[in-house]
């Protein structure tokens, strides 16, 4: 066994030199070319401006969002059918609340897992593997015969969903930087489209069937993700810091020829430096790709877990730490936002007795409700589609956090069901307008090597604030305590404005990075 094992890692070690090799030799032959003639180089980044943002652009948007579209709706579907399952199995509260808190639990791992193997392996290979256990184990909850099962299998759906940074990654990687802030809150729209598509499903579904077929036809994107997975192309970006830079050419080239443009004269180089003013001599940054290839399989062998080290290196640290706390902020007021939605407008006062029942799910209003709150993210996501390449990416969440944090400073007293109502809405448009800020601004901020691991792992962070609101802010609305709730979420808020300002970059209309080397 151990003798099979060592063979298999030898074969790959020689499989991984000689691609090293073959790439260390197309680059001797282009040196010597550009001894022999002047040819002047280009980067990935000015190839992608050059081809612009056309409809093979479009198709990646629409498999990507496809991604994000079926996470919403996997995410929203804890509203709906924890009250069904609790009356048919004879559920106590907390066993209920469990079926939520497993799925942010599933996604709170998943995210860091996803994020590591896309970094290694590829961002294909990422999310096929996503979406084989999301679409998997989304039919398969719908045959649970008890409630242990549907817990475990549950778990195994928000595990899946934790890929859903890997998306945003690889859709980031085709898209030119200078329209980089609209297309990114373009695609967040697909989460808000999620939403509101399965809150009309349940209304369709609930009432006349049961919440097994709303898993069932819930699962249905995900499917249609592998159905798809054939025609998707690698990111020519993770490509390139893979040294593969002829697999990144084809790809260019293909995207050229869709969108009818052509790539800039010359020849492809991963580096930035020494490419810009017309220089066509060959640069540092081009030396990686000439290194012996023995440093890059011992990477591949003993570091797969190096890119989550990495995010504690020197240059990085304080980027991440700080993404840490703005995801735990932006995940917990966001959530709190909702739940306090359900409690607060319903118009009573003092205590708030649990809405919900389970005859209250075969009411057209209940379902009628998640959809126009739904709705309520619309504005937030146009807001942050008009600010995010204007004022760029920091200044846009800060004021988007302020004007949630004035949203939510009258619900400190008592107010009528209207302006709760009113205020709560417009709360819930400025969280989610930051919270896809936050998500384009996250993988802009890492380079390549560790993008969707940053990314991820972030966003596990932000799982963490998800799965202790309901715990710590409603359990206050619910106890009477509707100031200290609103409180915390103020102070939240104010902190992560305090992240935003001392953030040390701006991403805006940047490149993005293929180094560790990253300019204020």
């Amino acid at each position: 066994m151990k003798g099979s094992v060592e063979e298999s890692g030898g074969a790959d070690c020689i499989r991984q030199e000689h691609h090293y090799i073959s790439a260390s030799l197309q680059r001797i032959t282009l040196i010597l070319r550009m001894d022999e003639e002047d040819v002047s180089l280009y980067t990935l980044d000015e190839a992608l401006e050059s081809v612009g943002f056309g409809k093979f652009q479009g198709l990646v948007l629409a498999y990507a969002g496809l991604g994000w579209f079926a996470e919403a709706m996997e995410i929203m579907i804890l509203s709906f059918i924890g009250e069904a399952v609790k009356s048919e199995w004879g559920l106590s509260s907390g066993q209920e609340s469990l079926l939520t808190t497993v799925v942010f639990a599933g996604m709170l791992i998943g995210a860091y897992s996803w994020g590591l193997i896309s970094d290694n392996y590829g961002r294909r290979k990422g999310f096929l593997t996503t979406s084989i256990l999301t679409s998997g184990a989304g039919l398969l909850s719908t045959f649970s015969p008890n409630y242990l099962s549907l817990v475990i299998i549950r778990g195994l759906v928000g595990f899946g969903l934790g890929g859903g940074p890997v998306f945003l990654s690889w859709f980031l990687e085709f898209v030119p930087a200078s329209n980089r802030g609209m297309w990114m809150v373009i695609f967040s729209t697909f989460w808000t489209f999620g939403s509101i598509f399965e809150a009309s499903l349940a209304w369709i579904v609930m009432p006349r069937l049961n919440w097994r077929w709303l898993l069932a036809f819930s699962s249905l994107p995900s499917f249609a993700l592998l159905l798809l997975y054939g025609v998707v192309p690698e990111s020519p970006r993770y490509l390139c810091m893979k040294g593969s830079i002829t697999d990144a050419l084809q790809i260019l080239e293909k995207i050229a020829s869709v969108n009818q443009t052509k790539l800039p004269p010359g020849i492809l180089v991963s580096g930035r430096s020494g490419v810009k003013d017309g220089e066509s001599a060959p640069s540092e940054d081009m030396s990686p790709l000439l290194s012996p290839p023995s440093k890059n399989i011992m990477q591949s062998k003993s570091g797969f877990f190096s890119s989550f080290f990495m995010l504690f290196s020197s240059k990085l640290i304080q980027t991440t730490l700080l993404l840490w706390v703005l995801f735990f902020g932006n995940s917990f007021s966001y959530y709190g936002i909702i739940l306090l939605t359900s409690k607060l407008s319903s118009g009573q006062s003092g205590c708030f007795p649990t809405i919900l029942s389970y005859r209250n799910l075969q009411d057209a209003a209940l379902y009628a409700d998640a959809f126009i709150t739904s709705l309520a993210e619309l504005p937030g996501l146009l807001l942050s589609a008009i600010l995010v390449d204007r004022v760029g990416r920091k200044q846009c969440m800060a004021i988007m956090c302020v004007l949630a944090f004035i949203f939510l400073l009258p619900l400190l007293t008592h107010q009528i069901a209207v302006l709760t109502t009113c205020l709560l809405f417009g709360a819930r448009m400025c969280a989610m307008g930051t919270f896809t800020v936050a998500c384009i601004y996250s993988p802009e901020l890492y380079p390549t090597p560790v993008r969707s691991t940053g990314a991820g792992v972030a966003s596990a962070v932000g799982r963490i604030g998800g799965m202790l609101c309901p715990l710590v802010a409603v359990g206050l609305v619910t106890e009477c305590h509707q100031t200290a709730a609103v409180v915390l979420f103020l102070v939240t808020i104010a902190v992560s404005v305090v992240c935003i300002i001392i953030f040390p970059y701006e991403t805006k209309g940047q490149e993005l990075s293929d180094t560790m080397i990253m300019s204020s």
